[in-house]
């Protein structure tokens, strides 16, 4: 049987576009429900034709914010999915949610629509760093929607942010033992970064404030992995931990390199060597839509060479690594021509990377290191038309 597929649906609205983020997301005054329902079905029947006879292991609905999107569009589109592909017995279908009081309420309604794992945008639990944060709601509020979300969904994972402007060991320390307090079996811990073309890029090109420096944001970060794995919340990829079992699968479907179909405005895919990329703006996919039937901005096939250097990316952000001989297997490439074995020795005498026999992972002490390392350790190019 074929390996299962992931599926990722993108709703593009959110009620305001925080500071920090550069993700496809859009504020509009009004949405026609209706209109959005039908485009994001006919976008999923167009992939659903062309990966024909493959089930699907796992849902993601992302954003934007998705628990905006009206329950009965989720139960139409997890429906549809069902009745294209058919679904694995154990399938995983996730939707992140801003832990407002309006989208809590509809929790009921969306576990119903057959939604079994949620991801909420705690962001920070302090009031304060919520409002620097751009974020609509206060700590109240989301820490009702959290035991909200407990009641009605087997599996709970929450996103902070940490190393903020001026923040403290101490002060994210007291914070991240407070988040376990919670119970939930999943963390996203991410550190803010400042991305290019965010408000947040404009702030710090005027020097309206200062990120924290690098040397204390590679300490709270030490800290978060100390603390978490104390916990039982070791990370298995390098910003999210779970405890055992409970990682997300539609999220090691990427890093692992499976196939995986994209529907939704900006949405990205990779299917039988494929790229898939969606209309960005939601205006455009609206119009491909109705000239299409779908979405799609492009196709492109790649090449092994790019397969092999995407699936070593992807793969080295695990804490499980790659085995190196299973992807020149994939991939038909020589392992010799995947990885630079002299840049791998070196950086494992320095304590940054595991290698034994064809298995290769970044160690603890690398993670933080990982975008100057990667270049280092992955020997393998794309062809010059790629």
């Amino acid at each position: 049987m074929s390996e299962a597929l992931a599926l990722y649906i993108h709703w593009p609205f959110c009620v305001s576009k925080c500071p920090y983020c550069d993700f496809n997301s859009h504020v509009r005054d009004q949405v026609d429900q209706a209109a959005w329902r039908e485009a994001l079905l006919a976008d999923l029947a167009h992939e659903a034709r062309l990966t024909e006879g493959r089930k699907l292991g796992s849902i993601f609905f992302g954003g934007g914010t998705p628990s905006l999107m009206p329950p009965e569009t989720a139960a139409a589109l997890i429906d549809a999915a069902q009745q294209h592909w058919g679904f694995a017995d154990d399938i995983e279908i996730t939707l992140e949610a801003n832990p407002s009081s309006v989208e809590a309420a509809r929790f009921a309604e969306l576990a119903s629509a057959g939604v079994n794992r949620v991801s909420l945008g705690l962001q920070a639990l302090d009031d304060q760093v919520l409002e620097f944060l751009g974020r609509a709601h206060r700590v109240d509020e989301s820490l009702a929607a959290l035991e909200t979300a407990q009641r009605h969904f087997g599996r709970v994972s929450i996103d902070l942010i940490y190393a903020r402007p001026d923040q403290s060991a101490a002060v994210w320390d007291a914070e991240l033992a407070r988040a376990i307090s919670f119970g939930t079996t999943h963390m996203s811990l991410y550190q803010l970064t400042i991305e290019p073309g965010t408000r947040f890029a404009t702030d710090v090109a005027k020097r309206q404030w200062q990120p924290l420096d690098d040397d204390a944001a590679a300490d709270l970060y030490e800290l978060t992995q100390a603390r978490m794995e104390a916990a039982g919340f070791p990370a298995y990829e390098i910003s999210n931990h779970a405890a055992p079992g409970q990682e997300s699968r539609h999220n090691l479907a990427y890093w692992r390199y499976q196939d995986y179909v994209g529907v939704g405005p900006g949405a990205h895919g990779r299917r039988t060597g494929m790229a898939t990329q969606r209309h960005r703006k939601p205006e455009n996919f609206l119009s491909a839509i109705e000239r299409n039937a779908h979405g799609l901005q492009s196709e492109t096939v790649l090449d092994p060479a790019t397969q092999a250097m995407e699936a070593l990316l992807m793969g080295l952000r695990l804490r499980e690594g790659v085995d190196i001989s299973a992807l020149s297997d994939r991939f038909a490439i020589d392992s010799g021509d995947l990885v630079d074995l002299a840049a791998v020795d070196k950086l494992e005498a320095l304590g940054f990377a595991d290698r034994n026999a064809y298995h290769l992972s970044i160690t603890p002490k690398g993670f933080p290191l990982l975008d100057a390392i990667l270049p280092q350790i992955v020997a393998i190019e794309p062809a010059p038309d790629a």
